[in-house]
């Protein structure tokens, strides 16, 4: 071979080094490793739809953590709209339950006016109406066991007819909402 034949070749080679290491500076900015194998270059790149679909569960993980807690906190709200609006009721009846008791002392009263009687009953009956269709339940206690979280023990009588620790009498009534009592019984217990 001659000197020139030699220097074609050797620049030939260099050329083609060139283009390759070129090849791999563009491929490495794309995002591309190589390795080498034994004089050999393969990618190991991870697959853009490898890449996206890690995006999309990430993505649907967060979503889905987020629609939990929103869900969470609109229950939680709901419940304490309902325990707020059940506190309310039960402030504004408690006050407007003397009023109620009021009218059950005048039923009792003896009078000779009919007509004024039975306008007093017709009142009541509203009134207990009202009430009812807000929920409130006056609690029913003469013959049961006294119950502290429900009533208030007035006074104490003896009676043999009666069991021990039993209501013998109610003086004021007691009302609950939803189970909740807005106003305990004023009671006289028997037997204590």
């Amino acid at each position: 071979m001659s000197m020139e034949n030699e220097k074609d070749t050797e620049l030939e080679q260099e050329e083609t080094a060139s283009e390759t290491s070129e090849e791999k500076a563009e491929q490495e900015e794309k995002g591309v490793k190589t390795e080498t194998d034994g004089g050999k270059e393969s990618p190991k790149e991870e697959s853009a739809e490898d890449k996206l679909k890690k995006e999309l569960d990430d993505s649907k993980d967060k979503y889905l953590r987020l629609m939990a807690e929103y869900d969470n906190f609109r229950k939680r709200n709901a419940k304490e709209r309902l325990e707020i609006t059940d506190t309310a009721k039960g402030n504004v009846i408690n006050e407007l339950l003397p009023v109620f008791d009021n009218f059950e002392r005048a039923l009792d009263t003896e009078t000779k006016d009919a007509v004024y009687k039975q306008g007093v009953e017709m009142i009541f009956k509203q009134f207990g109406d009202a009430l009812k269709k807000l929920g409130v339940e006056s609690m029913e206690l003469v013959g049961k066991e006294f119950d502290p979280n429900i009533a208030t023990a007035v006074s104490t009588v003896d009676d043999p007819e009666l069991g021990e620790n039993v209501v013998a009498q109610v003086l004021q009534n007691g009302y609950t909402i939803g189970g909740k009592v807005i106003r305990h019984a004023m009671v006289i217990v028997a037997n204590p």
